[in-house]
């Protein structure tokens, strides 16, 4: 009895909507997640100017999705074990953590510089 539920889970995991294969849908979330779509620069900037002298660091110049800044940001601000935030194209992380927002999104694959 056990393998019948089994049996019905693989058929239902092998049959994806669309007539898409599982591989498929692999490839496309590993390219949305790719830094070769956002082929622009990312400039870090530190501000601490109407911040009530605490500091941030601030990432501009992303050209990707709005989803893929989401999931940058969060990703960096896991591996950095900090808060921000992202608004308006740019991801916020606080603190002045220029050193390790470069050295995390140069592992990424992304090109970037300080400012």
């Amino acid at each position: 009895m056990a393998q019948d539920w089994l049996e019905k889970l693989q058929s239902l995991r092998d049959e994806l909507p669309g007539g898409e294969t599982e591989a498929e849908t692999d490839k496309i979330s590993d390219e949305a997640e790719s830094p070769s779509d956002n082929s622009a620069r990312l400039d870090i900037i530190l501000e601490k100017k109407g911040r009530a002298g605490k500091q941030a660091t601030i990432i501009t110049g992303w050209n990707g999705s709005d989803e893929g800044l989401e999931t940058l940001a969060s990703t960096l601000k896991k591996r950095l074990a900090t808060g921000g935030s992202t608004r308006g194209g740019e991801i916020l992380i606080q603190g002045d953590r220029r050193q390790a927002v470069e050295k995390e999104l140069k592992a990424q694959g992304y090109k970037c510089r300080i400012i």
